[in-house]
């Protein structure tokens, strides 16, 4: 976190730059709009002053009327280009649909578009576009860093970086990509101004930000009071009641709004359910298309689509003035992720409502992403002796050599790379001359944050105080006050009755699942004797599991049963067992069951096999060994590599009873849980050259 001393007073703005600005406005949101006083001083430090300045504003205050205006009337002195840096499609889409309303050229060079970006380059060297939106990601690209940026830098005549709070890795969405707007800072011209805007900061991400801007960065903060916003909490035991909840709410208003899910699949599951209930609904996450998400994003404008279902990938930037409700079925990881997300309601109406259903899976979900952030200062030594050791090297070599799962290692890089650290050639990385040394005191500060903002979560939804102060608090605002409006102040608890009859429908719903496990196809790098592709007369089928990772319905069962101590499968979990296998459409029915030998379960694994095999009058076959002492459990290898070498000769095949060759039918393959498939794979590869037939994995859960 860097100081920054804080700028000179300003003059008022002369008549003649409000007057313009005004004029600005009347063309952007119509002749009765005027502007609020920092927007106007704002507009004028950067326009009469060529300043650098930071916005930190509530959701809906008009931050981006700021850079429409202040681009406008800086183009018309005769200056360059604005360039916007951006983290969304959505964003993007909806400012340039802004531009236009003001007589602004805009134009994207994003993801979704490269088949454009030729034509739009001739547009910027012909001076023909007014605005330029580029993602952080684009700033990371070769050919963008070598043909484009360095004119471009040249002659902006204003950078905006919007959603700010992105810079700082104090902030709760930090990403890696914009530390490279510290290159595009360094090349601009003499007194370009610059513009950060944000309503998500506290005063740590703000002093940061700032600090990153440049010395005498001007910063403007209101409040961040939102009166159209009615908050709160609404607590239930199951995801079954919760999900018959948000049925009934959504289906109970004509809408638009949006429901907030913390996963792809939770966020699928729910527009699936909703859509089978008969709402207007759709699922919205970073799976989806970008042409699906702009007949998303234009179906909740024109009312044909009434509910959104949607992780983080629809937050900051996106502005539907109508949005009459926001749900959010799990937490997000911390108060200030929360308030961006609320954010998306009320802005052009007189009150919104705003719920938030916590979930029994949220702090693990929380657990996984924060294994995301940057690894212990061994792995990462690890990382950069290899690429000293052996050269440039892509991706997957990588990951034969060190212990770090494909995501993780690609984040890791791409930190390395903003740094310094590593540089790359096409697909192969490599070490630089540059030195490093791992920040173990700043990680471990960043990682303590991490843990507070999660405990505010949870203070969040157990405070007797006003819920809209709190979150305001926790983004430090002088002027947070009690709203009179929120569930606490009303002293009026949100309805949280469901129907009995409906629970059971959405728990038959949960639990009817298809969790599909795909088998491996082909033998990572490195491994003597297998390579390629792995031969179809070895390879496991298609499989089938009860549950998958947080999803609710099985896993929610499984979860307290894998913490305690083994014992044999009950009888509600064969039923449920026995429900998926009844499922699974398999060309040949299995004529025999087996099973991996478990370390820790081996109660729950063998009496399940026993009991299927009794159920489905199938033969019993003990044909899986464990013969390695030095296997180490699955859970601790990060990635395919390692998690492969880990159980290559690991068990050994065949009938323990000595009872002759193994079945030539297809056989059920039991395992308690599988994470990167690799055991099943080992296994079905073992059992096949043991003679058996078709080998089908079942695991009761599918761990991500």
């Amino acid at each position: 976190m860097t100081d920054v001393a804080p700028a000179p007073a300003l003059d008022p703005p002369a008549p003649e730059v409000a007057s313009a600005a005004a004029s600005v406005l009347a063309e952007l949101a119509g002749p009765e709009a005027v502007l609020r006083p920092d927007q106007l001083s704002a507009i004028d430090a950067l326009v009469t002053h060529h300043e650098r300045v930071l916005l930190v504003q509530a959701t809906g205050w008009g931050k981006s009327a700021v850079y429409w205006i202040a681009t406008r009337l800086l183009r018309a002195a005769g200056g360059g280009p604005t360039l916007v840096v951006s983290p969304l499609l959505a964003l993007m889409r909806n400012q340039v649909a802004a531009a236009e309303k003001a007589g602004i050229r805009a134009a994207t060079i994003n993801s979704a578009n490269v088949d454009d970006w030729r034509a739009i380059e001739a547009r910027i060297a012909a001076d023909e576009v007014d605005v330029l939106l580029i993602s952080p990601e684009r700033l990371n690209n070769t050919r963008f860093l070598a043909e484009l940026l360095p004119s471009l830098a040249a002659s902006v005549g204003l950078l905006v970086v919007d959603e700010a709070h992105c810079i700082s890795d104090w902030g709760h969405d930090f990403r890696p990509d914009y530390r490279r707007i510290a290159d595009v800072l360094a090349g601009l011209g003499a007194g370009v101004p610059v513009l950060a805007a944000t309503a998500t900061a506290n005063s740590r991400v703000e002093a940061d930000v700032a600090g990153q801007i440049g010395e005498g960065t001007r910063t403007f903060r209101g409040s961040l009071d939102r009166p159209s916003l009615h908050l709160s909490v609404v607590s239930l035991p199951t995801s079954a009641d919760q999900l018959a909840w948000v049925g009934a709410w959504a289906g109970d208003r004509a809408g638009p709004g949006l429901v907030y899910c913390l996963t792809v699949s939770e966020a699928e599951r729910v527009a699936s359910y909703l859509i089978d209930r008969g709402v207007r609904a759709a699922a919205y996450t970073g799976s989806t298309p970008a042409p699906e998400r702009e007949r998303i994003e234009a179906g909740l404008d024109d009312g044909s689509v009434s509910c959104v279902v949607a992780t983080s990938a629809l937050g900051m930037g996106y502005d539907n003035p109508h949005l009459a409700y926001v749900v959010h079925l799990g937490s997000p990881s911390s108060p200030i992720a929360y308030y961006q997300q609320v954010g998306r309601a009320g802005r052009g109406r007189v009150d919104a409502e705003v719920v938030l259903l916590p979930t029994a899976a949220e702090a693990d979900i929380w657990k996984y992403f924060d294994s995301t952030s940057m690894p212990p200062e061994a792995t990462v030594t690890e990382v950069l002796g290899v690429l000293e050791r052996s050269g440039p090297c892509t991706i997957p070599a990588l990951e034969s050599m060190v212990n770090l799962r494909r995501g993780r290692l690609e984040a890791l890089l791409k930190i390395l790379d903003v740094d310094g650290a590593v540089d790359r050639e096409g697909s192969a990385w490599f070490r630089t001359e540059q030195p490093w040394a791992y920040d173990s005191a700043r990680y471990e500060q960043l990682a303590a944050s991490r843990a507070s903002e999660q405990e505010a979560m949870r203070r969040y939804q157990r405070t007797t105080g006003c819920r809209l102060r709190f979150l305001r608090e926790e983004l430090d605002d002088p002027g947070a006050a009690d709203c009179g409006r929120c569930d606490r102040c009303r002293g009026e608890a949100a309805a949280a009755g469901v129907d009995a009859d409906e629970v059971a429908r959405v728990t038959r719903f949960l639990r009817g699942a298809v969790v599909v496990v795909e088998p491996r196809k082909q033998w990572p790098r490195g491994f003597e004797g297998r390579s390629g592709n792995i031969k179809t007369d070895v390879r496991a089928e298609e499989g089938r599991a009860l549950a998958f990772g947080t999803d609710p319905g099985w896993s929610e069962v499984l979860g307290p049963l894998f913490a305690r101590a083994d014992a044999p499968p009950s009888d509600d979990l064969l039923r449920g067992v026995a429900a998926a296998l009844k499922a699974w459409p398999w060309g040949r029915r299995p004529t025999w069951v087996t099973w991996v030998p478990s370390r820790r379960r081996p109660e729950l694994v063998g009496g399940l096999a026993a009991r299927l095999a009794e159920i489905g009058s199938m033969e019993l076959v003990d044909a899986v060994r464990r013969v390695r002492a030095d296997a180490v459990p699955q859970a601790r290898m990060d990635n395919s590599a390692t998690q492969a070498a880990n159980v290559i000769d690991a068990f050994a095949f065949g009938r323990t009873d000595g009872g002759g060759d193994l079945p030539l039918g297809p056989g059920l393959l039991i395992d308690d849980a599988v994470r990167s498939g690799w055991t099943m794979a080992v296994v079905a590869e073992g059992l096949r050259a043991a003679g058996s037939g078709l080998v089908l994995p079942f695991a009761l859960w599918k761990r991500p």
